[in-house]
């Protein structure tokens, strides 16, 4: 058997954040070997990367036999039998209190999941190489046991994100730490002090017999049992979050991000346009072409970008004191709006939720630019004319930006977003912290001081480009081969498969 009839079956969490960096990691293992690579999910996400593989030019999904190389499998799957709304398999649209059942419904998947490993073992004439599952789909590793091959886990965030994550649920410390805002993590420097303003609201309030516990510490705790980890980063940009990583999970752990498009990791171009092409698969509310051009009109690093990601949105009264901050700085933006909390985020947007008139003097006055729904990010972010990104720090998004030496106003809203969001403060020095979550008290004073502290040369502005300006050099380096030094990226992704087939039993 030749290296290249190797299969390594994929499993994603459904969401989003999950989906975009498993199909890249897919591409990236399919163009190092030439394996087969299978991605398991439910029917709605199989649509989903299935129009997302066919649109990208890049991923030659046919070779000359007809048999696709990146092979997109639907698991049966039915959301209303878990308590959730008819044909919900993503967190997206999801109000919070029912993301925990789509959670605790992505255990059902197991049953054909088994049966899929074991069609495919029928099939090829032997197990799949490994089985790659997220995080969040611990039991994949009783799966691959009783087939006797091997799990390993992915997280799609990054180190120190990862780590603070899976220490937080696995010990909730801030359950013991009566009296005092502030706690240790297990695992982190006894420097690094963590704040229960950090934790979303569920994980504050969990004390290991809620749903949201049940779910988390079996299934980490699982992932901890594979055979080691992946992790969507580049080990010299966090140095900290790799070593805590590391030494948390006791098992090896390759960096092999950044998971982006190749484009975006490219030396910029002279030419200001750049159609980069979506990685979500979703209608943006303005074309690319329409954005480039609006961000045409402004001087160099100007711009604040403002995007909350796939299925985040403020309070009313804090989006209302947002845009009153944002006139007051003078600042120009581009701004992906949605619905406040509380309202459907697909539905029609109000003028009331905004100061009167506003977005007809942002349009007059060309200061402002709003989007509603989506934007095209990637094309934002690469345009020489933005100069910050207001984000609520999922790791995508951080990558993303950093790759284009953006720096960062952080407002941190669910997941691991808060330590996402402490990190980029404290280790990396690229961001400032504007508030946390969807309760909190905003005012357009703070806010346009913080736009002020990161956008102007003067108030550290300049220091907080130079940064990320390095972090983007850093990452292009991992992904690139010099001279016959490969990249960390590259090595790593070398390391994982020479220890997988290391692993095969023969």
């Amino acid at each position: 058997m030749g290296g290249s009839h190797e299969h390594i079956v994929l499993l994603p969490f459904m969401a989003q954040g999950h989906l975009i960096p498993f199909l890249a990691l897919a591409k990236q293992i399919h163009q190092k070997t030439g394996f087969t690579i299978t991605i398991a999910t439910t029917p709605l996400n199989a649509n989903y990367l299935n129009s997302t593989i066919a649109k990208d030019s890049t991923t030659t999904t046919t070779t000359t036999a007809a048999q696709p190389q990146i092979q997109v499998v639907a698991l049966p799957f039915n959301s209303s039998s878990h308590g959730l709304p008819p044909n919900t398999e993503t967190t997206e649209s999801l109000p919070l209190h029912q993301i925990i059942n789509l959670f605790h419904a992505s255990s059902a998947l197991e049953p054909p999941f088994r049966q899929l490993i074991s069609d495919i073992a029928g099939k090829d004439g032997r197990t799949p190489l490994c089985i790659i599952s997220d995080v969040f789909m611990g039991w994949a590793n009783g799966v691959a046991k009783s087939f006797e091959t091997v799990n390993v886990s992915f997280t799609t965030g990054g180190a120190y994100g990862t780590a603070a994550y899976v220490s937080l649920w696995q010990n909730l410390p801030h359950r013991s730490n009566e009296g005092s805002d502030e706690f240790n993590l297990p695992g982190f420097p006894d420097s690094c002090h963590f704040h229960v303003s950090q934790l979303h609201q569920f994980l504050r309030a969990a004390d290991g017999t809620d749903s949201w516990s049940q779910f988390f510490q079996p299934q980490l705790s699982l992932s901890l049992g594979s055979v080691g980890w992946l992790c969507n980063t580049v080990e010299a940009i966090e140095p900290l979050g790799f070593k805590v990583l590391r030494n948390y999970t006791k098992l090896p752990v390759w960096c092999i991000g950044p998971l982006l498009p190749p484009s975006m990791l490219k030396r910029s171009s002279s030419s200001n346009l750049k159609i980069i092409g979506d990685r979500t698969g979703k209608e943006p509310g303005l074309s690319a072409e329409k954005c480039i051009e609006w961000l045409d009109l402004h001087p160099h690093g100007s711009v604040l970008y403002i995007s909350f990601g796939s299925q985040n949105t403020v309070s009313a009264s804090q989006m209302m004191e947002l845009a009153n901050g944002l006139e007051d700085s003078g600042k120009p933006f581009i701004w992906v709006i949605r619905p406040p909390i509380g309202f459907d985020l697909k539905g029609e947007f109000r003028s009331k939720w905004l100061p009167e008139e506003f977005e007809k003097r942002m349009v007059e006055s060309r200061k402002g630019l709003l989007v509603h729904k989506w934007a095209p990010q990637l094309e934002v972010l690469s345009h020489k004319s933005t100069g910050a990104f207001l984000t609520h720090c999922g790791w995508n998004s951080v990558l993303e930006s950093l790759s284009q030496g953006v720096p960062m106003i952080g407002w941190p809203l669910a997941a691991e977003q808060g330590y996402n969001s402490k990190m980029l403060v404290e280790e990396m020095g690229v961001c400032v912290e504007l508030t946390r979550g969807v309760q909190s008290t905003l005012v357009r004073e703070e806010v346009k001081k913080v736009i002020e502290i990161v956008m102007d040369k003067e108030a550290g502005g300049e220091r907080m480009k130079k940064k990320a300006v390095q972090i983007g050099e850093l990452m292009r380096a991992a992904v690139t081969e010099e001279g016959g030094q490969k990249g960390s990226a590259l090595q790593a992704m070398d390391d994982f498969v020479s220890f997988l087939q290391s692993e095969r039993k023969l």
